[in-house]
């Protein structure tokens, strides 16, 4: 079966990968599913943006498990460079080589000292080289936060599922990645790049459904706390945050709570665990000062 065959019956529509990603204790609208599927099923780039925290990188795992295929992520960063993103010459081994052909009196030609054997593969490469039967998934993840450089250096991965290595050509993808970026809007990308991706904002998660997604994530966490949290977290969004905590803090602090033996949340639990979902000496002032009882929601005053 080829790939693209294989692809038909693991993504037969959008409903489908709904269903999947809900196996992989994934939780989605129809929106972002079919954007995912088309990425997938068009092997077109997908570029997710929204609030830190919403789920963007989980939604890119997610997807390489359903498929079951690797995933090669790349964490984008200032001054990110091809070194770290596409390859590098692994120099202690060519020095080896060199000197290893001395020892035979032997000579080791510049097209074998700068050949396959002497790579050293990064995520963009593996993810090109990968031999399938299904496509890998790359996730360049945080592409705002590398520059404008860096972001110009994956357009031709992005358009055509190639990369150029000066010592060895063009290298062509046989089973083409589904290729991922993530945004959380540190910058503005560069038209180009967003002419060759789909699109789709992730927002936050209504209460109702933040609460499932934390009672999958910790399952041993009490229904009425995973509520009570979800419905915390919403209040402190209605303030003026410089970081509003997004279904990950939420996660992280009902796993505290959870450890500590909290069965519902109350303003003494939220006091004594306030640093898992505030992350910020003037968040914490404004929250202290709106009030623990209003967190906990104890009063809606």
């Amino acid at each position: 079966m080829t790939d693209d065959a294989d692809l038909d019956v693991r993504l037969p529509d959008a409903a489908a990968l709904t269903r999947a990603l809900d196996e992989q204790d994934y939780l989605t609208d129809l929106g972002l599913a079919t954007a995912l599927f088309l990425a997938a099923r068009l092997r077109q780039p997908l570029l997710l943006e929204g609030e830190p925290g919403v789920g963007k990188t989980e939604a890119a795992k997610a997807l390489a498990r359903v498929l079951d295929t690797p995933l090669f992520r790349l964490q984008c960063y200032e001054g990110i460079d091809a070194g770290e993103a596409l390859y590098e010459w692994n120099y202690p081994r060519q020095l080896l080589g060199i000197r290893l052909a001395e020892a035979h009196d032997t000579s080791l030609e510049q097209a074998e000292l700068f050949g396959p054997d002497y790579l050293l593969r990064r995520p963009l490469l593996q993810a090109i080289e990968h031999p399938g039967p299904r496509p890998a998934v790359l996730l360049l993840d945080e592409i705002d936060r590398a520059d404008a450089e860096f972001e110009a250096y994956t357009y031709e991965l992005l358009a055509e599922s190639t990369v150029t290595i000066p010592e060895l050509g063009t290298i062509r993808a046989t089973h083409p990645p589904v290729v991922v970026l993530t945004s959380n809007r540190t910058r503005d990308l560069h038209d180009a790049l967003k002419r060759r991706c789909l699109y789709h904002w992730i927002d936050y998660p209504s209460p109702r459904q933040a609460a499932e997604i934390v009672r999958r994530r910790v399952p041993r966490s009490a229904e009425p706390l995973a509520v009570g949290a979800a419905d915390a977290v919403a209040r402190l969004r209605s303030l003026d945050m410089e970081k509003p905590p997004g279904i990950a803090e939420t996660i992280d602090w009902v796993s505290a709570l959870t450890l500590l033996g909290v069965q519902r949340l109350d303003a003494d639990a939220a006091a004594a665990t306030l640093g898992s979902i505030v992350k910020g000496r003037d968040d914490l002032d404004l929250v202290r000062t709106r009030g623990l009882s209003w967190l906990a929601g104890a009063s809606h005053a």
